[in-house]
C-alpha cells in the first residue's frame, strides 16, 4: 500500500474531510482507539477485524488526532494491536453482545469525561456495533493455529467458516476439526492453483496459539 498520503501513517495533516474517532474491541483486554474518515462509515473497523466498536466523536482531522493522543496518554489506550494478538483470542469471545461491549462501554464513559477534550470534536453517544455475525464467528470451531507463511508447492485446504478482517478461518480434518487461520496478506505475489486429487490438507508452516492472549508457542 502507498502510505505517502496515509492518515494512519501521520503523513496527512490538511485533509478537509470530517473524521470519526472510535473505540474498537478485538477480544478480552484488547481495546484500541483510532480515527477514520466519516464518509467511510464502519469500513475501517471491518478491515481491522474489530469484533465490537463504538464511535466516540466526530470533527476535523486534527481534532480527531488530538482526541486519539489524549486517550493514549490519559487512559493508556493503544492505537495499534497486532493481528497475531487479535486472532489468538477469537476463540475466547464472550457469548453475548453486552459482554463483548462491556470494556468499550467503560472506556467510552471515561473518555468523554476527560479534561482537554478538543472543542471542535463533537462527542457521540455510546452505541456499540457488534460484528460477530458479520464475521461468521457465532459458532465455528475455535481457531487453534495460524498459517505462518506460504511455501512453494504448499497446500492449504479447508472449509471456510469465518472471515474477520484479512483472516480466513478454515476447518481441516488434519487438525482434528480445529480451525486454522490464513492471513490473506500472505498470499500477495503467489500464484494460486486449485488443490486437486487426494493431496494433504495442510503442508505449510503454522503457529499454534496459546490460551493466553497475545502469546504463541513454537512451530510444528
Amino acid at each position: 500500500m502507498d502510505r505517502a498520503h496515509s492518515v494512519a501513517a501521520d503523513t496527512v495533516a490538511d485533509d478537509p474531510r470530517p473524521y470519526h474517532v472510535y473505540l474498537a474491541w478485538f477480544g478480552p483486554g484488547m481495546v484500541k482507539v483510532g480515527i477514520t474518515a466519516l464518509e467511510r462509515g464502519p469500513a475501517r473497523l471491518l478491515e481491522q477485524g474489530a469484533v465490537c466498536f463504538s464511535w466516540l466523536g466526530a470533527g476535523p482531522l486534527m481534532a480527531a488526532r488530538r482526541a486519539e493522543e489524549l486517550l493514549r496518554a490519559a487512559l493508556r489506550v493503544p492505537d495499534r494491536i497486532p493481528y497475531a494478538d487479535k486472532r489468538a483470542v477469537r476463540s475466547e469471545l464472550p457469548g453475548t453482545q453486552d459482554g463483548r461491549a462491556a470494556e468499550i462501554a467503560a472506556l467510552h464513559a471515561r473518555a468523554v469525561a476527560l479534561e482537554g477534550w478538543p472543542e471542535s470534536l463533537t462527542p457521540e453517544p455510546f452505541r456499540p456495533v457488534d460484528h460477530v455475525r458479520v464475521f461468521g464467528l457465532t459458532g465455528p470451531p475455535a481457531a487453534g493455529a495460524a498459517v505462518r507463511e506460504l511455501v512453494a508447492g504448499g497446500v492449504v485446504r479447508g472449509e471456510l467458516v469465518a472471515a474477520a478482517g484479512p483472516d480466513l478461518h478454515l476447518t481441516s480434518t488434519a487438525d482434528g476439526g480445529e480451525a486454522v487461520v490464513l492471513d490473506t496478506r500472505l498470499m500477495t505475489g503467489w500464484e494460486l492453483l486449485p488443490a486437486e486429487g487426494s493431496v494433504p490438507e495442510l503442508t505449510v508452516p503454522v503457529r499454534r496459539f496459546r490460551r493466553e492472549p497475545g502469546v504463541q508457542d513454537g512451530l510444528f
